[in-house]
């Protein structure tokens, strides 16, 4: 087969750039439809859940018939096509791990933003999501050298950190069942991030990947419809809005940009910068992201960043950025 043409310097700077900023883009999308602080969301987390997903599934499957299409026109099809004879199944196509991993990610990243606000809920996504990567790593036999220890202390401390006002005798700062729901759907995330690790084409894996979550997603809005059925809550009541179905043009508009373009395309950018980054480097400029969702969270939702944030943000990032840092000094 015949190996893909290297990236330019100025494409992979606009597709890792984009694709950083999609990342940050659906933290912003979603705080926008699903915050409490207004009087009514302008969608449920569930409906959001569902419509992210299919329409990312939707953009995906488009992007994966153009892709097969150009790929139909070039004349080594046949030669392709007996070199990822044996893999493409179990590789290519995903699995239906990933695509429940997915999903837990999904739903849990809706919920969690019902009751955090942007920035803290990027911050609380990555960590969790490098954290878990991390751990993973420890558990399939990857020792942990001094630097990547101090690294992981110092990140866990900055999350204590974030944390301890919460924690504190009446104190609500923080909502500690947003931060569980981020923190499973950034392990989530983490864990699915290592099921696409060496896929001979990740496009098509997370397009089928994406398409798998479908059955999931009725079953999600089976549930829900039948929840409100036995418990009508009001949906006025923030803790309670997930148990009752509420759309409105503009939450399905935010939902949509979400999945297609945030999600969809986003994703498709950024395994097109893959092809031209380390893994070192990606998860170095994956550090940006919170940073980008705080600044978008401002911007585009009103939200105030505090001094107590900033130190947490900074505390964290340091600590993930050292273990990153010992997995490159360990390589060379």
């Amino acid at each position: 087969m015949a190996s893909a043409t290297p990236l330019s310097r100025i494409a992979l700077t606009f597709y890792t750039l984009v694709a950083l900023i999609a990342f940050a883009a659906n933290s912003v999308f979603s705080r926008l439809a699903l915050s409490n602080e207004q009087a009514v969301p302008l969608i449920d987390p569930s409906s959001f859940t569902a419509i992210r997903l299919a329409s990312g599934a939707l953009m995906l499957a488009l992007l994966m018939v153009l892709t097969s299409a150009k790929k139909r026109s070039t004349q080594d099809l046949a030669t392709e096509n007996r070199a990822t004879k044996h893999t493409l199944p179990t590789q290519a196509h995903g699995s239906y791990l990933a695509a429940a991993l997915l999903f837990v990610y999904a739903i849990g990243f809706s919920y969690a933003y019902v009751l955090l606000d942007t920035a803290t809920g990027a911050l609380v996504l990555f960590a969790a999501v490098q954290i878990s990567m991390m751990f993973i790593s420890y558990l399939k036999g990857h020792r942990l050298n001094v630097l990547e220890i101090v690294g992981a202390l110092v990140a866990f401390a900055g999350f204590g950190y974030l944390v301890w006002p919460s924690l504190s005798l009446g104190s609500e700062t923080l909502s500690i069942t947003g931060l569980v729901l981020m923190a499973i759907s950034g392990c989530a995330w983490g864990g699915y991030t290592l099921l696409g690790k060496g896929t001979a084409n990740p496009l098509f894996a997370t397009g089928y990947n994406f398409i798998r979550t479908l059955p999931l997603v009725l079953l999600m809005l089976a549930s829900v419809w039948l929840l409100s059925m036995l418990m009508p809550v009001d949906p006025m009541q923030s803790e309670s809005a997930g148990l009752a179905f509420h759309l409105s043009t503009q939450g399905i508009v935010l939902a949509i940009l979400s999945g297609a373009l945030a999600s969809g395309v986003g994703y498709a950018l950024w395994y097109q910068a893959l092809r031209g980054l380390s893994a070192n480097h990606a998860a170095v400029l994956q550090l940006s992201v919170p940073v980008i969702a705080a600044v978008g969270g401002v911007i585009f939702v009103g939200e105030q960043i505090s001094v107590h944030l900033i130190i947490c943000t900074s505390i964290v990032l340091f600590g993930i950025a050292l273990v990153i840092l010992a997995k490159t000094k360990h390589k060379l």
